[in-house]
């Protein structure tokens, strides 16, 4: 289980960097060795807030470690525990000017990693993607055309065609979000009705995780 619940302004691990994009500003936390390999985290529906930097701080000390970075797609603004908010927070995100945000963080992609999601074709179609992808998803996720079993079947299919290395796996028993185990997110989770508390399943996908990545962007 992750060791990390939360951080407090004075002992936080991550730098702080303004990105100047276009005409706009937006922060990118940054943690992990100046010198690792970068993997980009995009932030869930509630933004950056404390179970994302979990997942962050965890990536970065993952094998020989990694520099992660989360860019702030709400330009400060989060959810917390509040769905009504984190879902107005994600209807009203400008979604070309997130993909610019995000491309505009890396060189070159070596692999990419996607958990419970499936994103619209016209924003990224996997049909045409030219890096390695590894993606996982819960069997009982029932966000329907977004991140259930119906979906990460039809995003296998549309890998096939792209002819990239992938893998797809689905975690009997576990529903959305299966990932997220902080005290705060596990209560969250309880109250959307969310009761999957599979760890054996949370571990295994780590270590599909840094095997993928490790492989991946070796130097």
């Amino acid at each position: 289980p992750f060791p990390y619940h939360g951080f407090h302004c004075t002992s936080s691990p991550f730098k702080k960097i303004q990105i100047q994009r276009d005409d706009t500003r937006f922060d990118t936390y940054v943690v992990g060795k100046e010198d690792a390999p970068g993997i980009v985290v995009i932030q869930e529906w509630w933004g950056v807030d404390y179970e994302i930097k979990n997942h962050v701080v965890k990536i970065s000390q993952l094998g020989s470690g990694f520099k992660a970075l989360i860019p702030d797609l709400y330009r400060g603004k989060v959810g917390l525990l509040d769905v009504a908010e984190a879902k107005h927070l994600m209807d009203g995100l400008d979604w070309q000017g997130a993909v610019k945000d995000i491309t505009g963080l890396k060189r070159m992609v070596g692999a990419a990693i996607a958990f419970y999601a499936v994103p619209a074709s016209q924003l990224a179609d996997p049909a045409q993607a030219k890096a390695p992808v590894q993606a996982h998803f819960g069997e009982l996720d029932n966000y329907v055309g977004f991140s259930y079993v119906t979906a990460a079947k039809a995003l296998e299919e549309k890998l096939k065609a792209s002819g990239v290395p992938h893998e797809v796996h689905i975690y009997p028993g576990n529903a959305h979000a299966f990932m997220n185990r902080s005290t705060e997110v596990i209560q969250r989770m309880k109250n959307m009705g969310m009761l999957d508390e599979d760890e054996a399943s949370v571990q295994l996908a780590w270590s599909r995780f840094e095997t993928w990545m490790t492989h991946y962007l070796s130097c």
